[in-house]
This record gives structure tokens, C-alpha cells and sequence, in this order.
């Protein structure tokens, strides 16, 4: 950008800033283009012959009415008023009418109906048309049919124009007024989705520490116990820990990562996919290692689900086999069962273990955060989940999902 248009801006925004001396300035150039139109030796139509002779105090009347539109944004109908007293001093002194005056009632026109209401606005407008009328009755000329129609329309047709770009401001206002509330709108949720985001990592969280160290902790405790008689086993148990907790250690990572400002965030190419119905086989093998007999039956034609209710479904079934190993005893078994149909897709994780009470008090008088997590995630996706003591025994988790968001 050149140096002259920047000029330019800059002289533009510090009127734009400055909205009274933009008026006096507008003022000073109708005087200084009209002033000279005072010293003419004729008149055209040889109408001086009506008129006093132009001296120093019809000078100071066109100085003064036509300054007074310096205060034409901020007190327009006063300003319309001032002016055509002023013309009513210049009549009656019989000083011939100049352009700077008359210019002046069309912008003071033209503000009343810019700058104010409908009612103020109309009454300006009739305060000038009855004024326009006046003058044309007092001061000599073209009385003719024509011209005073001519004359009171082009008087409207200034009031219209005001009028018309007072709606107009007024509707960009609106506009933009909207477009500030949308965007209010839009930040307000996008926190809201920030705050969901944060809670679903928080049980993505609860879920993969909870499993890992729960399979970790069996697997110290039995390395524990035949350490001595059948090391060979408790190297096996070290084992399964150790890829256990890296496995955890991964899969934090990868979510904890979701939280971290896009400047410290890993490679793309290292965020492994959510863990879906597709990786359950690996998850039942991690249980079993521990000890849990563990059985897997699917019902019905496999359907790929949503990628929502695809880890959604896994993340109940590690949750449940996380309460079980917990809660119900060492020599519990387990079952999960799918059962697809055309519309959705149930899954219900059951044992035969001594757990029921522990899992059901959770913290003190409320259900344990895992319980509520798996309602929050199977109602996320428009499911129903069902948790409670099995007839004969043992503890069961039946969610039902639908196929379609």
C-alpha cells in the first residue's frame, strides 16, 4: 500500500473517529465554494434589484447558519431549526439567498432523517417543506407550477434519501449484531463441546487404568504367590506386567495427548485408532492371562456399528471385566455375548463371582465411577444399559445399542 492511500485511511479513520469536526470541515467547504456567489455585481434574471446590497452582516448570517451544521449529527432538528430562522433573517433583511445557506437546509434535512426517529424525522420534514414554501412566497422568482412542484420534491426526495440509509445503517447494525451473537453462540459451544470432550476422556482415562492396573495387580499377586515353588511362572506373570503397563502407558498417552496444546502435541502419525469391537479378541487374551476363564459368543450377522458405538461397546465390555476381576473372586468365570439384529447390537458381560455388593456401593453411598461411565457412554449413543445382581449368582451389564446414529 502506498504512502498516499495510507494517508488517506488514516485521515478517513480520524474523521470516521471524529464525526463533529467531519461536519465543520463540510461546512467550512460549503462557505468557501459558496462565498464568492455574494460578490457577484449581477444577479441572474436581474433580480439584485430586489435585494439589499450583500455587506458584512449578510456575511456573518451565511457564516453563521451555514456553520451550524457542525452539530448536525448530534442535535439535527435544532440544527434544521437554527438555519431556517436564519433564512427567515436573511428574508426579512432582503439579502439575495446564496448557495451555502441554501445547501445547508438540504443537509439539515437530509440529517433530520438520517439521525433520528420516524416522529422527529416527520416533523423536520414538515418544518421544511412548510419553510421551503415560505421563502418561495418571499423572495422574488418563478412562481410557476412546475418549479414549485419541482422544488418540494427534490425537498422529499433529500428526506427519503435520509431515510432510506437510516434503515440501511440500522439493518448492517442488526446484521452485525446477529453475526456478534452467533459467534457468542459458537464460543459457548465450543466450550460446551471442550467440556464433553474432556469428561469423555475422562472415562477413556478411568477406563484404561482401571483394566491395566487391575490385570497388573492380579498378575504381581499371583507372581507373588509361587514365586518360590514355580519361578518360571512368576517370569510369565513379570511378564504380562510389563506388557501390560506398557500397553497403559501407550493408550494414556495417546489420550492424555488429545489435551495438549496443538504446539506439544505428538505426530499424528504416532496416535494410534480408538480400540473397537474389532480388538476384543486381544482383550479377552490380556484377561485370561490373569487367570479369568473368560468365554466370547457372537449372535446374528456381524454389523459394523458407528465408530462411536463401536468404542463405546468395547469400552463397557473392559470396564465390566475390570469390576469382575476386581470384585468377584479368584475362581469366577465370565461370559460376553453380541447379538446383532438389523437395528442394534446388545452385549451383556455376566459372572458367577461374590462381587455383587462391592461393584453396587462403589463410593460410600453412590455407584462407582465406573458404573456412571458406562451409563454416560451408552446414553451418549441412545442405548439402554441394564446393571444388576444374575439369578444364581455373580453380577450381569446388558446394553443395548442401535446400529444407526
Amino acid at each position: 500500500m502506498s504512502p498516499r492511500i495510507r494517508g488517506l485511511h488514516a485521515c478517513r479513520a480520524w474523521f470516521q473517529a471524529r464525526p463533529r469536526a467531519a461536519d465543520a470541515v463540510l461546512a467550512l467547504a460549503l462557505l468557501v465554494a459558496g462565498l464568492p456567489q455574494l460578490y457577484l455585481e449581477e444577479l441572474p434574471g436581474g433580480l439584485e434589484r430586489y435585494y439589499a446590497q450583500t455587506d458584512v452582516w449578510h456575511l456573518l448570517l451565511v457564516v453563521a447558519v451555514t456553520m451550524t451544521l457542525t452539530w448536525r449529527r448530534s442535535r439535527p432538528l435544532a440544527v434544521l431549526g437554527l438555519i431556517v430562522a436564519g433564512e427567515v433573517v436573511i428574508a426579512v433583511a432582503h439579502y439575495p439567498p446564496a448557495a451555502p445557506d441554501m445547501v445547508a437546509f438540504m443537509v439539515a434535512v437530509y440529517s433530520v432523517a438520517a439521525h433520528r426517529g420516524l416522529a422527529v424525522a416527520a416533523l423536520g420534514g414538515l418544518v421544511a417543506l412548510a419553510a421551503l414554501n415560505a421563502f418561495m412566497l418571499v423572495f422574488p422568482g418563478d412562481m410557476a407550477l412546475m418549479s414549485v412542484l419541482t422544488d418540494n420534491a427534490f425537498v422529499v426526495g433529500v428526506w427519503a434519501l435520509g431515510r432510506n440509509l437510516r434503515l440501511r445503517r440500522a439493518y448492517l447494525a442488526e446484521l452485525e449484531d446477529r453475526a456478534a451473537r452467533l459467534e457468542r453462540a459458537r464460543g459457548t459451544d465450543a466450550r460446551a463441546a471442550r467440556v464433553e470432550e474432556r469428561s469423555r476422556i475422562a472415562r477413556e482415562l478411568h477406563d484404561v487404568v482401571a483394566h491395566h492396573v487391575s490385570v497388573m495387580t492380579v498378575q504381581a499377586g499371583a507372581a507373588r504367590r509361587i514365586m518360590d515353588r514355580h519361578p518360571a511362572g512368576a517370569r510369565e506373570a513379570m511378564t504380562t506386567i510389563e506388557e501390560v503397563g506398557r500397553t497403559a502407558l501407550s493408550e494414556m498417552r495417546r489420550i492424555v495427548g488429545v489435551l495438549r496444546t496443538e504446539r506439544d502435541a505428538e505426530p499424528a502419525g504416532e496416535l494410534a485408532p480408538q480400540p473397537g469391537l474389532g480388538d476384543l479378541g486381544e482383550l479377552l487374551d490380556h484377561v485370561r492371562e490373569t487367570g479369568l476363564a473368560v468365554q466370547l459368543w457372537i449372535e446374528g450377522e456381524a454389523r459394523t456399528p458407528s465408530p462411536g458405538v463401536d468404542v463405546a461397546a468395547f469400552r463397557l465390555i473392559q470396564e465390566a471385566l475390570t469390576n469382575t476381576l476386581k470384585h468377584a473372586g479368584p475362581q469366577a468365570r465370565a461370559w460376553v455375548r453380541l447379538h446383532y439384529t438389523d437395528r442394534d447390537l446388545t452385549v451383556e458381560i455376566e459372572d458367577d463371582g461374590r462381587g455383587t455388593a462391592t461393584i453396587m456401593a462403589g463410593n460410600g453411598d453412590h455407584p462407582g465411577h465406573g458404573l456412571v461411565g458406562m451409563y454416560e457412554r451408552v446414553a451418549l449413543y441412545g442405548g439402554e444399559l441394564r446393571i444388576g445382581p444374575r439369578v444364581g449368582g455373580g453380577f450381569g451389564v446388558r446394553a443395548r445399542f442401535p446400529l444407526e446414529a
